[in-house]
Protein backbone atom coordinates (compact mmCIF):
# COMPACT_ATOMS: atom_id res chain seq x y z
CA UNK A 1 0.00 0.00 0.00
CA UNK A 2 2.48 2.52 0.96
CA UNK A 3 4.68 1.39 -2.64
CA UNK A 4 1.54 2.74 -4.30
CA UNK A 5 1.00 5.45 -2.53
CA UNK A 6 4.71 6.57 -3.56
CA UNK A 7 4.22 5.23 -7.07
CA UNK A 8 1.41 8.04 -7.01
CA UNK A 9 3.19 11.07 -5.67
CA UNK A 10 6.17 10.63 -8.22
CA UNK A 11 3.52 10.29 -11.06
CA UNK A 12 2.15 13.48 -9.70
CA UNK A 13 5.63 15.30 -9.78
CA UNK A 14 6.27 13.72 -13.70
CA UNK A 15 2.68 15.13 -14.52
CA UNK A 16 3.23 18.59 -12.95
CA UNK A 17 6.82 18.84 -14.38
CA UNK A 18 5.88 18.18 -17.95
CA UNK A 19 2.53 20.17 -17.52
CA UNK A 20 4.51 23.43 -16.48
CA UNK A 21 7.27 23.14 -19.21
CA UNK A 22 4.55 22.43 -21.45
CA UNK A 23 2.70 26.00 -20.56
CA UNK A 24 5.85 27.39 -20.92
CA UNK A 25 6.56 26.08 -24.02
CA UNK A 26 2.99 27.53 -25.13
CA UNK A 27 4.16 30.62 -23.71
CA UNK A 28 7.10 30.97 -25.57
CA UNK A 29 5.45 30.29 -28.79
CA UNK A 30 2.50 33.21 -28.01
CA UNK A 31 4.71 36.21 -26.25
CA UNK A 32 8.56 35.19 -26.58
CA UNK A 33 11.24 34.13 -24.34
CA UNK A 34 10.35 36.41 -21.33
CA UNK A 35 7.11 34.97 -21.11
CA UNK A 36 8.58 31.31 -20.77
CA UNK A 37 10.53 32.33 -17.90
CA UNK A 38 7.56 34.34 -16.05
CA UNK A 39 5.71 30.73 -16.19
CA UNK A 40 8.66 28.56 -14.46
CA UNK A 41 8.78 31.86 -11.81
CA UNK A 42 5.35 30.93 -10.56
CA UNK A 43 6.51 27.61 -10.46
CA UNK A 44 8.85 28.48 -7.81
CA UNK A 45 6.14 30.78 -6.45
CA UNK A 46 3.78 27.76 -6.27
CA UNK A 47 6.48 25.41 -4.30
CA UNK A 48 7.76 27.97 -1.83
CA UNK A 49 4.07 29.01 -1.25
CA UNK A 50 3.52 25.22 -0.19
CA UNK A 51 6.49 24.63 1.34
CA UNK A 52 6.55 27.42 3.48
CA UNK A 53 2.75 27.34 3.95
CA UNK A 54 3.19 30.74 3.37
CA UNK A 55 -0.25 32.27 3.23
CA UNK A 56 -1.09 35.70 4.52
CA UNK A 57 -4.68 34.78 5.79
CA UNK A 58 -3.45 32.80 8.52
CA UNK A 59 -0.61 34.79 9.50
CA UNK A 60 -3.13 37.77 10.00
CA UNK A 61 -5.69 36.01 11.90
CA UNK A 62 -3.16 34.06 14.27
CA UNK A 63 -1.60 37.55 15.58
CA UNK A 64 -5.82 38.30 16.50
CA UNK A 65 -6.77 35.13 17.98
CA UNK A 66 -3.58 33.78 19.16
CA UNK A 67 -1.33 36.55 19.45
CA UNK A 68 1.47 34.61 17.65
CA UNK A 69 2.94 37.06 14.71
CA UNK A 70 5.51 34.69 13.23
CA UNK A 71 3.72 35.24 9.78
CA UNK A 72 3.22 38.98 9.90
CA UNK A 73 7.26 39.03 10.68
CA UNK A 74 8.08 36.77 7.89
CA UNK A 75 6.00 38.70 5.63
CA UNK A 76 7.75 42.22 6.55
CA UNK A 77 11.40 40.34 5.63
CA UNK A 78 9.75 39.43 2.36
CA UNK A 79 8.87 42.86 1.84
CA UNK A 80 12.03 44.20 3.32
CA UNK A 81 14.25 42.01 0.96
CA UNK A 82 11.98 42.84 -2.27
CA UNK A 83 12.55 46.70 -1.70
CA UNK A 84 16.06 46.70 -1.09
CA UNK A 85 15.68 45.72 -5.26
CA UNK A 86 12.83 46.81 -6.33
CA UNK A 87 13.23 50.67 -5.31
CA UNK A 88 16.33 50.84 -7.18
CA UNK A 89 15.52 49.12 -10.50
CA UNK A 90 11.78 51.75 -10.55
CA UNK A 91 14.33 54.65 -9.45
CA UNK A 92 17.22 54.09 -11.89
CA UNK A 93 16.28 51.11 -13.99
CA UNK A 94 15.43 52.86 -16.96
CA UNK A 95 18.72 54.83 -16.89
CA UNK A 96 20.55 51.22 -16.70
CA UNK A 97 18.41 50.64 -19.75
CA UNK A 98 16.08 48.24 -17.86
CA UNK A 99 13.09 50.02 -17.42
CA UNK A 100 10.56 48.28 -14.51
CA UNK A 101 7.62 50.09 -13.38
CA UNK A 102 5.84 50.09 -9.82
CA UNK A 103 2.27 49.52 -9.12
CA UNK A 104 0.84 53.30 -8.08
CA UNK A 105 -2.37 54.05 -8.05
CA UNK A 106 -5.20 56.56 -5.94
CA UNK A 107 -6.85 55.37 -2.87
CA UNK A 108 -10.09 55.89 -2.22
CA UNK A 109 -13.91 55.08 -1.24
CA UNK A 110 -14.16 52.04 -3.84
CA UNK A 111 -10.44 50.76 -3.05
CA UNK A 112 -10.82 50.61 0.67
CA UNK A 113 -14.80 49.26 0.49
CA UNK A 114 -12.52 46.78 -1.72
CA UNK A 115 -9.85 45.99 0.45
CA UNK A 116 -12.58 45.11 3.14
CA UNK A 117 -14.30 43.25 1.50
CA UNK A 118 -11.34 40.88 0.40
CA UNK A 119 -10.38 40.65 4.55
CA UNK A 120 -13.35 39.55 5.08
CA UNK A 121 -13.56 36.71 1.83
CA UNK A 122 -9.88 35.72 2.71
CA UNK A 123 -10.62 34.68 6.06
CA UNK A 124 -14.28 32.77 5.27
CA UNK A 125 -12.76 31.63 1.82
CA UNK A 126 -9.29 30.42 3.85
CA UNK A 127 -7.03 32.22 1.65
CA UNK A 128 -5.99 35.01 -0.25
CA UNK A 129 -5.08 35.22 -3.67
CA UNK A 130 -1.91 33.48 -3.56
CA UNK A 131 -2.56 31.37 -0.82
CA UNK A 132 -6.33 30.02 -3.41
CA UNK A 133 -4.06 29.21 -5.94
CA UNK A 134 -1.11 27.18 -3.89
CA UNK A 135 -4.03 25.80 -1.43
CA UNK A 136 -6.15 24.47 -4.69
CA UNK A 137 -2.99 23.38 -6.79
CA UNK A 138 -1.79 21.48 -3.38
CA UNK A 139 -5.12 19.23 -3.70
CA UNK A 140 -7.50 20.67 -1.55
CA UNK A 141 -11.11 20.41 -3.52
CA UNK A 142 -12.44 23.10 -1.22
CA UNK A 143 -10.44 25.78 -2.31
CA UNK A 144 -11.29 24.85 -5.51
CA UNK A 145 -14.30 25.98 -4.88
CA UNK A 146 -12.99 29.29 -3.59
CA UNK A 147 -11.25 30.27 -6.64
CA UNK A 148 -13.93 28.96 -8.83
CA UNK A 149 -16.40 32.05 -7.04
CA UNK A 150 -13.48 34.06 -6.88
CA UNK A 151 -13.28 34.23 -11.00
CA UNK A 152 -16.78 34.87 -10.74
CA UNK A 153 -16.42 38.06 -8.14
CA UNK A 154 -13.69 39.04 -10.25
CA UNK A 155 -15.65 39.28 -13.57
CA UNK A 156 -18.97 40.74 -12.24
CA UNK A 157 -16.53 43.45 -10.17
CA UNK A 158 -15.58 44.63 -14.09
CA UNK A 159 -19.44 45.28 -15.09
CA UNK A 160 -19.25 48.19 -12.50
CA UNK A 161 -15.93 49.38 -12.12
CA UNK A 162 -16.43 52.23 -13.71
CA UNK A 163 -19.01 53.48 -11.50
CA UNK A 164 -17.23 52.63 -8.48
CA UNK A 165 -14.44 54.90 -10.01
CA UNK A 166 -16.50 58.00 -10.45
CA UNK A 167 -15.81 58.15 -5.99
CA UNK A 168 -13.61 60.24 -4.49
CA UNK A 169 -9.63 59.50 -3.99
CA UNK A 170 -6.56 60.48 -3.19
CA UNK A 171 -4.08 60.86 -5.99
CA UNK A 172 -1.53 58.32 -6.15
CA UNK A 173 1.86 58.81 -4.62
CA UNK A 174 5.09 57.44 -4.90
CA UNK A 175 7.39 57.36 -2.24
CA UNK A 176 10.36 56.86 -4.19
CA UNK A 177 9.70 59.95 -6.34
CA UNK A 178 8.61 61.75 -3.45
CA UNK A 179 12.03 60.52 -1.10
CA UNK A 180 14.31 58.95 -3.27
CA UNK A 181 14.82 54.65 -3.24
CA UNK A 182 17.08 55.70 -0.43
CA UNK A 183 14.93 57.87 1.62
CA UNK A 184 11.52 55.43 0.79
CA UNK A 185 13.31 52.10 2.02
CA UNK A 186 14.57 53.96 5.13
CA UNK A 187 11.04 55.08 5.68
CA UNK A 188 9.87 51.60 5.19
CA UNK A 189 11.95 49.62 7.13
CA UNK A 190 11.59 52.10 10.07
CA UNK A 191 7.10 51.55 9.74
CA UNK A 192 8.01 47.82 9.18
CA UNK A 193 10.51 47.62 12.02
CA UNK A 194 8.06 49.53 14.61
CA UNK A 195 5.03 46.82 13.24
CA UNK A 196 7.69 43.91 14.29
CA UNK A 197 8.40 45.61 17.42
CA UNK A 198 4.12 45.56 18.10
CA UNK A 199 4.45 41.77 17.27
CA UNK A 200 6.58 41.03 19.52
CA UNK A 201 5.20 43.05 22.65
CA UNK A 202 2.20 41.28 22.01
CA UNK A 203 3.10 37.74 21.86
CA UNK A 204 5.30 38.25 24.68
CA UNK A 205 2.56 39.75 26.82
CA UNK A 206 0.15 36.69 25.62
CA UNK A 207 2.63 33.98 25.89
CA UNK A 208 5.71 35.41 27.74
CA UNK A 209 8.59 33.90 25.13
CA UNK A 210 8.35 34.18 20.99
CA UNK A 211 7.80 31.38 19.47
CA UNK A 212 10.38 29.13 18.31
CA UNK A 213 9.71 29.16 14.22
CA UNK A 214 9.26 26.00 12.83
CA UNK A 215 12.52 24.39 11.37
CA UNK A 216 13.34 23.63 7.59
CA UNK A 217 13.62 19.61 7.19
CA UNK A 218 14.40 19.40 3.32
CA UNK A 219 14.49 21.64 0.84
CA UNK A 220 12.88 19.53 -2.22
CA UNK A 221 10.04 17.67 0.09
CA UNK A 222 9.92 20.42 2.81
CA UNK A 223 8.54 22.30 5.29
CA UNK A 224 10.11 25.14 5.01
CA UNK A 225 10.80 27.16 7.77
CA UNK A 226 8.81 30.69 7.28
CA UNK A 227 11.97 32.92 6.70
CA UNK A 228 13.15 30.09 4.28
CA UNK A 229 10.20 30.76 2.34
CA UNK A 230 9.83 34.85 2.57
CA UNK A 231 13.65 34.68 1.18
CA UNK A 232 12.68 32.27 -1.78
CA UNK A 233 9.25 34.64 -1.89
CA UNK A 234 11.56 37.48 -2.39
CA UNK A 235 14.11 36.63 -5.01
CA UNK A 236 10.39 35.69 -7.28
CA UNK A 237 9.64 38.87 -6.77
CA UNK A 238 12.65 40.29 -7.64
CA UNK A 239 13.10 37.83 -10.61
CA UNK A 240 9.30 39.33 -11.39
CA UNK A 241 10.64 42.95 -11.47
CA UNK A 242 13.55 41.36 -13.61
CA UNK A 243 12.07 39.79 -16.46
CA UNK A 244 8.17 41.22 -16.11
CA UNK A 245 9.23 44.91 -15.15
CA UNK A 246 6.89 45.41 -12.78
CA UNK A 247 5.74 43.54 -9.32
CA UNK A 248 4.19 40.30 -8.91
CA UNK A 249 0.44 40.38 -9.41
CA UNK A 250 -2.31 37.67 -9.02
CA UNK A 251 -5.84 38.65 -9.33
CA UNK A 252 -5.99 40.48 -12.74
CA UNK A 253 -6.16 37.03 -14.76
CA UNK A 254 -9.05 35.82 -12.43
CA UNK A 255 -11.14 38.44 -13.75
CA UNK A 256 -9.97 38.02 -17.58
CA UNK A 257 -10.50 33.66 -16.97
CA UNK A 258 -13.82 34.81 -16.07
CA UNK A 259 -14.39 37.05 -18.71
CA UNK A 260 -13.25 34.62 -21.25
CA UNK A 261 -15.74 32.64 -20.39
CA UNK A 262 -18.65 34.77 -19.99
CA UNK A 263 -17.49 35.84 -23.81
CA UNK A 264 -16.98 31.99 -25.15
CA UNK A 265 -21.00 31.61 -24.13
CA UNK A 266 -22.25 34.87 -25.32
CA UNK A 267 -22.58 37.65 -22.25
CA UNK A 268 -20.88 40.94 -24.12
CA UNK A 269 -18.52 41.53 -22.12
CA UNK A 270 -16.51 43.48 -24.49
CA UNK A 271 -19.12 46.19 -24.56
CA UNK A 272 -18.05 46.96 -20.76
CA UNK A 273 -16.09 49.71 -20.25
CA UNK A 274 -13.53 47.76 -18.43
CA UNK A 275 -12.88 45.28 -21.64
CA UNK A 276 -13.78 47.98 -24.44
CA UNK A 277 -9.64 49.12 -24.11
CA UNK A 278 -8.25 45.66 -23.79
CA UNK A 279 -10.63 43.47 -26.23
CA UNK A 280 -7.38 41.87 -27.09
CA UNK A 281 -7.13 40.24 -24.06
CA UNK A 282 -10.72 38.58 -25.00
CA UNK A 283 -9.29 37.74 -28.38
CA UNK A 284 -5.89 36.37 -27.85
CA UNK A 285 -4.24 33.26 -26.24
CA UNK A 286 -4.38 33.29 -21.93
CA UNK A 287 -0.77 32.30 -22.61
CA UNK A 288 -0.25 35.72 -23.60
CA UNK A 289 -1.10 36.86 -20.77
CA UNK A 290 1.59 37.38 -18.18
CA UNK A 291 -0.37 36.87 -14.86
CA UNK A 292 -2.38 34.13 -15.96
CA UNK A 293 0.70 31.84 -16.75
CA UNK A 294 2.22 32.94 -13.52
CA UNK A 295 -0.93 31.77 -11.65
CA UNK A 296 -0.53 28.72 -13.74
CA UNK A 297 2.76 28.22 -12.41
CA UNK A 298 1.67 28.68 -9.09
CA UNK A 299 -1.05 25.75 -9.03
CA UNK A 300 1.44 23.20 -10.31
CA UNK A 301 4.17 23.87 -8.21
CA UNK A 302 2.34 23.39 -5.38
CA UNK A 303 0.77 20.04 -6.59
CA UNK A 304 4.35 19.47 -7.62
CA UNK A 305 5.50 20.25 -3.53
CA UNK A 306 2.53 18.34 -2.22
CA UNK A 307 3.72 15.35 -4.25
CA UNK A 308 7.44 16.04 -2.99
CA UNK A 309 5.98 15.83 0.45
CA UNK A 310 3.65 12.69 -0.38
CA UNK A 311 0.53 14.89 0.85
CA UNK A 312 -1.24 15.48 -2.27
CA UNK A 313 -4.49 13.36 -1.69
CA UNK A 314 -7.45 15.13 -2.53
CA UNK A 315 -10.42 15.10 -0.48
CA UNK A 316 -14.27 15.01 -2.26
CA UNK A 317 -16.54 15.13 0.83
CA UNK A 318 -16.95 18.44 1.90
CA UNK A 319 -19.17 19.46 4.88
CA UNK A 320 -22.56 22.74 3.02
CA UNK A 321 -20.92 24.96 5.69
CA UNK A 322 -17.33 24.93 3.76
CA UNK A 323 -18.85 25.06 0.50
CA UNK A 324 -20.94 27.92 1.54
CA UNK A 325 -18.06 29.91 3.16
CA UNK A 326 -15.64 29.07 0.02
CA UNK A 327 -18.54 30.51 -2.31
CA UNK A 328 -19.00 33.57 -0.21
CA UNK A 329 -15.53 33.98 0.28
CA UNK A 330 -14.52 33.50 -3.30
CA UNK A 331 -16.86 36.15 -4.31
CA UNK A 332 -15.91 38.52 -1.53
CA UNK A 333 -12.30 38.30 -2.94
CA UNK A 334 -13.17 38.81 -6.30
CA UNK A 335 -15.05 41.87 -6.13
CA UNK A 336 -12.93 43.72 -3.57
CA UNK A 337 -9.80 42.87 -5.52
CA UNK A 338 -11.15 44.69 -8.86
CA UNK A 339 -12.05 47.41 -6.49
CA UNK A 340 -8.52 47.73 -4.76
CA UNK A 341 -6.55 46.89 -7.88
CA UNK A 342 -5.77 43.62 -6.09
CA UNK A 343 -5.04 40.68 -3.22
CA UNK A 344 -2.25 40.69 -0.66
CA UNK A 345 0.36 40.11 -3.87
CA UNK A 346 -0.84 42.79 -6.76
CA UNK A 347 -1.88 45.80 -3.79
CA UNK A 348 -0.69 44.98 -0.39
CA UNK A 349 2.71 43.03 -1.58
CA UNK A 350 3.11 44.75 -4.82
CA UNK A 351 2.37 48.28 -3.71
CA UNK A 352 4.93 48.23 -0.71
CA UNK A 353 7.74 47.29 -3.08
CA UNK A 354 6.64 49.83 -5.44
CA UNK A 355 6.80 52.43 -2.90
CA UNK A 356 3.42 53.34 -3.24
CA UNK A 357 1.05 54.70 -0.70
CA UNK A 358 -1.86 53.26 -1.50
CA UNK A 359 -0.02 49.75 -0.35
CA UNK A 360 0.19 50.98 3.30
CA UNK A 361 -3.64 52.09 2.89
CA UNK A 362 -4.91 48.73 1.50
CA UNK A 363 -3.24 47.03 4.38
CA UNK A 364 -4.90 49.10 6.92
CA UNK A 365 -8.41 48.63 4.99
CA UNK A 366 -7.92 45.03 4.42
CA UNK A 367 -6.47 44.16 7.82
CA UNK A 368 -9.70 45.59 9.54
CA UNK A 369 -11.67 43.39 6.89
CA UNK A 370 -9.75 39.77 8.38
CA UNK A 371 -10.59 40.98 12.19
CA UNK A 372 -14.12 40.93 11.04
CA UNK A 373 -13.56 38.11 8.81
CA UNK A 374 -12.07 36.37 11.70
CA UNK A 375 -15.34 37.25 14.17
CA UNK A 376 -17.60 35.63 11.34
CA UNK A 377 -15.20 32.62 11.24
CA UNK A 378 -16.04 31.57 14.93
CA UNK A 379 -19.16 32.53 14.65
CA UNK A 380 -19.40 30.03 12.06
CA UNK A 381 -17.86 27.53 14.20
CA UNK A 382 -14.81 27.14 11.92
CA UNK A 383 -10.81 26.55 13.28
Amino acid sequence: MALTVQRSQTAVVGVGIALLLLIALGAYGEAGPRQAVATLIGGVAGLSLYHASFGFTAAWRRIVTERRGGGLRAQFVLILLTSAVSFPLIAWGSQLGWPTGGFVFPFGIAAALGAFMFGVGMQLGGGCGSGTLFTAGGGSTRMMITLAAFVLGSVAATAHLHLWGRLPKLPPVSLIREFGPHGAFLLTALVLGGLTLATLRIERRAHGEIAAPRPTKSFFAGPWSPMLGAVMLALVGIATFVVVGRPWGITSAFALWGGKLFHAIGIPVDTWPYWTWQRSALENSVLRDTTSVMDFGVIIGAMVAAALAGRFAPVWQLSRRDVLTAIAGGLLMGYGARLAYGCNIGAYLGGLVSGSLHGWLWLAFGFLGSLAGTRLRLRFGME
